[in-house]
């Protein structure tokens, strides 16, 4: 389910003449069958709208008097998130005959009254504002309007605007129906509203708004996914300088591309246009490459995972994005974990919609092709799911067949885009023969049939910071890790953080220290699995130094590392059992 709400305006969208017609509450009742559930949002004082309106145990939250006042129908409960009208302000529009309705927060009268009413305002020096619609004029505190209402009632239902279509028909329902995910105007509905709706219905108030509940129940309004372009995120440019984007709901997205091609900045790309739409995330980040976003909180440290309750609680609050930090946890649990927290995470979706996007970095140590219980817990029809890899052969097909959109970043995209279609099967499209240069991408919709093209992708803004703990402390993959083995290779110590490499180093005998410096294997791993630049050139100048002794190079090693990642200057303490740590 895409929609789970529908916000209706009351006078004019519902109701005709106050009274809400037969055939639309069979609607309502049509909608709320499907788990689906609504809200009022109307300029209506609670106590008139509950005189002229008895379903109102229909809707789940009201939304009264323009944005001021919310009343839960089960619980009878009212809340008043606006300040009350001044009692001076109600009288001075009394004693200048101005027929006039106050209610608990709100002030309404009709045209021709609204130059007494800012008159008023003004002499007075109140911060009030004055709403329209069409003849009636409400006056409410400045900021207050149905959009903020409409999003008080959210938060506490724990939904995002995403999940939620509305309907309107006059000028004070433009600020919520620019909240909502996807509009309507019923066809009675001011010329100016119409023109911003996503859909105009061909029948008028209250038999509209039936028409848009058949739609929604039809198929989730997905015959106008192409109206709600403003919605779609932004991947970058063509060579025309045309925009490219895709939608913000749908199959799910590969980036893959050899190690250091690009793959983090296109992500983290992706992750700011989640950000600028609103979209809640959840990154489940293996190596804790994003624990230093800025815009979500990193769950996890190196001492240890976070559990699935915590994850959940974070994302309990729809504008709260996570990142799921496995570096503290061995490298062998981390697929448990991830396929014992999926099925949680899309439990949520299933309740309220979100996280509108799960990001799975190393997806093939995740999600590898021969492990068997991803068949078994992977859904078929899981849909807004990234999936970042080196080995696009070594995923899963089951999550392969998720992809619609291929992003190859790096010197081979074309072979990238293959071993993707030779792995799930697909007939590869034909080859671009791309040269990507730095910022750019070869974008293919591998749904549509088209051949890639050549994209410049928008440039990240976030400059995400070296991760420390995540070098210094966690645990890298068996393909990133140090191993000493010595002149006659019969040794295999992993070091799998730096600060495993130094206590090693600080073990190991003097030949095998000085077989390593002289093969240059230090720089070379700092260069090619810690991606440190600056320390491998550093490392090279200890490498080329001549008659160094074991001793100076341990020492001058250590301290080149230690700038860098503010390690203790003394040894670490030993931990057990990594005096001899076979690799088979």
């Amino acid at each position: 389910m895409r929609y789970f709400l529908l916000a209706t305006d009351y006078d004019g969208t519902l109701a005709h003449d106050g009274r809400v017609l037969p055939d639309t509450l069979a609607a309502l009742h049509r909608l709320r069958a499907t788990g689906r559930k609504l809200v009022m949002v109307t300029g209506r004082e609670l106590g008139e709208l509950l005189a002229i309106f008895p379903e109102i145990d229909l809707f789940e939250w009201v939304v009264a008097e323009n944005g001021a006042l919310l009343y839960e129908p089960s619980t009878r409960e009212e809340t008043l998130i606006a300040e009350p009208p001044s009692e001076a302000f109600v009288q001075a529009l009394r004693k200048n005959n101005v027929v006039l309705s106050a209610g608990k927060s709100i002030v309404a009268t009709w045209r021709p009254h609204e130059m007494i009413v800012l008159d008023t305002i003004r002499e007075l020096g109140l911060e009030l504002q004055v709403i329209f619609n069409k003849d009636a004029v409400m006056i409410l505190p400045a900021g207050v309007n149905k959009a903020t209402g409409l999003s008080a009632v959210l938060k506490r239902m724990g939904f995002s605007p995403h999940e939620v279509v509305g309907v309107g028909d006059a000028e004070n329902d433009h600020a919520f129906l620019n909240l909502c995910e996807f509009s309507a105007a019923v066809s009675n509905a001011l010329p100016a509203l119409k023109e911003r709706a996503d859909l105009v219905t061909q029948g008028d108030r209250g038999n509209g708004v039936a028409e848009l509940i058949d739609l929604m129940l039809k198929n989730d309004l997905a015959d106008f996914d192409g109206r709600v372009g403003r919605r779609h995120l932004l991947i970058g440019t063509d060579e025309a300088k045309a925009e490219i984007r895709m939608p913000a709901y749908g199959r799910g997205i590969l980036i893959a591309g050899p190690s250091g091609s690009g793959k983090s900045t296109a992500t983290t790309s992706f992750l700011e246009r989640l950000v600028e739409q609103h979209l809640q995330f959840c990154v489940i980040d293996p190596e804790g490459d994003y624990d230093s976003l800025d815009f979500a909180p990193a769950l996890g440290t190196t001492k240890g995972a976070p559990s699935a309750d915590e994850v959940l609680a974070m994302l309990s609050q729809p504008e709260q994005n996570a990142v799921v930090n496995l570096v503290g946890m061995r490298i062998a649990d981390r697929p448990s974990f991830f396929l014992q927290l999926l099925p949680q995470l899309l439990q949520m979706r299933t309740r309220l919609g979100r996280p509108h996007w799960l990001i799975v970095d190393e997806a093939h140590h995740l999600l590898p092709a021969a492990w068997d219980p991803v068949a078994q817990v992977f859904p078929a029809d899981i849909n807004r799911i990234a999936y970042i890899t080196v080995h696009p052969d070594q995923v899963h097909q089951s999550a392969l067949n998720t992809v619609g959109t291929v992003i190859a970043v790096g010197g081979d995209p074309d072979g990238t885009i293959a071993s993707f279609c030779k792995s799930r099967g697909n007939v590869c499209p034909t080859a671009t023969k791309a040269q990507l240069r730095p910022g750019e991408i070869l974008l293919w919709n591998a749904d549509a049939g088209i051949n890639p093209r050549q994209v410049v992708m928008t440039s990240p803004k976030t400059e995400r910071r070296r991760h420390i703990r995540k070098y210094a402390e966690g645990e890298l993959p068996p393909d990133r890790s140090f191993y000493f083995r010595g002149p006659a290779g019969n040794l295999n110590l992993r070091a799998q953080n730096l600060m495993l490499f130094l206590q090693l180093a600080d073990g190991v005998d003097d030949a095998t220290w000085s077989f390593h410096l002289q093969q240059a294997d230090y720089s070379r791993w700092f260069r090619e699995r810690i991606k440190d630049e600056d320390l491998a050139r550093e490392a090279e100048e200890i490498e080329q130094k001549p008659n160094l002794s074991p001793q100076d190079g341990r020492s001058a090693m250590r301290a080149a590392v230690e700038r860098r990642y503010t390690l203790s200057a003394t040894a670490p303490t030993p931990i057990a059992g990594t005096d001899s740590m076979p690799e088979k």
